[in-house]
């Protein structure tokens, strides 16, 4: 493991690290997500995730005479788009102070002498480049000149977040919809059972061609945490996922409906199974396969993969 200052300049210092520091993980599980008067929420279970990715991470911290104001983390992946492989990295676990997401921001700390803003002009450049030069992140087979893709999910209101990507050169290419699945009272299939070890190759290629014609897919953590289940017709696989537990702590949810889910819902007997905001348990479903024309399966795959895992949503 290692932790190196990379640059530093009038008691702002920047590092890379390819862990999780203490520092990082408190700042990370002390991290309110979302945006003002939107879903505001914090993840409870970091540690386990980023420890997923092994040697295959790098966190950029920002430090401000030796207290962390912010960081973030590229995770390097293999994606495919058919037969073509690209070297990708995916930022996350971002956690910035307010006053480093805005241009205003930099521009309130530079007013000065022009000489000190130029300079932390340049600072500000100099951070930006690890957004945009993967190489400089020692990340391993990555090398400068090599083709890279660099990118990152946000959320459409955080205008924070969206402003510092911006400023540090990235273009919006696409949206997607999380889709919720619940049950009060989820019941078993007997026709889904957990992948075993030596199905996961034969698997492995059905996700491959199920995926074929869609870009940035990744096989690498299709089957983390163990969890992949499936559901089978005559031993041959029909649909598959794999169920990552995943916790938030919700700390707001906006407007009429939200004070109900915050303040009414959680107290009443069968919607607390759903929704508890100090502790709001979920499984997050991905590496999704399904058989084409056996779609209705899905449903009975959900639901029994709830049940298995003592979860409802």
């Amino acid at each position: 493991m290692f932790e190196k200052t990379v640059f530093s300049f009038k008691g702002l210092e920047v590092k890379v690290s390819d862990h999780a520091t203490e520092d990082i993980k408190d700042l990370l599980d002390k991290t309110v997500l979302g945006h003002e008067g939107g879903l505001r929420y914090s993840l409870q279970n970091t540690s386990s995730r980023i420890g997923a990715y092994k040697s295959n991470i790098r966190f950029i911290t920002l430090l401000r005479n030796n207290k962390i104001m912010g960081t973030i983390g590229a995770c390097f992946r293999e994606t495919r788009l058919g037969n073509k492989v690209f070297p990708t990295s995916h930022l996350r676990y971002l956690s910035v102070h307010a006053s480093y997401q805005s241009e205003r921001g930099w521009r309130e700390r530079r007013k000065g002498p022009d000489k000190r803003a130029s300079r932390e002009e340049s600072f500000k450049q100099k951070l930006l480049e690890y957004f945009r030069k993967p190489y400089l992140l020692e990340l391993p087979g990555v090398d400068e000149g090599d083709k890279h893709l660099m990118y990152a999910y946000v959320e459409s209101r955080n205008e924070r977040s969206k402003n510092l990507i911006h400023q540090a050169g990235y273009e919006y290419i696409r949206s997607f919809l999380t889709v919720a699945f619940s049950r009060f009272f989820p019941k078993t299939d007997p026709r889904v059972v957990k992948l075993k070890e030596d199905e996961k190759p034969a698997m492995e290629k059905l996700l491959a061609g199920y995926y074929k014609d869609h870009s940035f897919y990744t096989s690498e953590y299709s089957f983390y945490g163990d969890k992949y289940y499936v559901i089978k017709e005559n031993d041959e696989i029909i649909a598959g996922v794999n169920a990552i537990p995943t916790i938030y702590k919700v700390v707001n949810v906006p407007g009429i409906w939200g004070w109900v889910m915050m303040d009414i819902l959680p107290y009443m007997p069968y919607y607390r199974k759903l929704f508890r905001p100090d502790e709001f348990r979920f499984l997050v479903f991905g590496a999704i396969y399904c058989k084409n024309g056996h779609e209705e399966m899905l449903t009975p795959l959900f639901e029994s993969i709830c049940a298995e895992e003592g979860y409802n949503t």
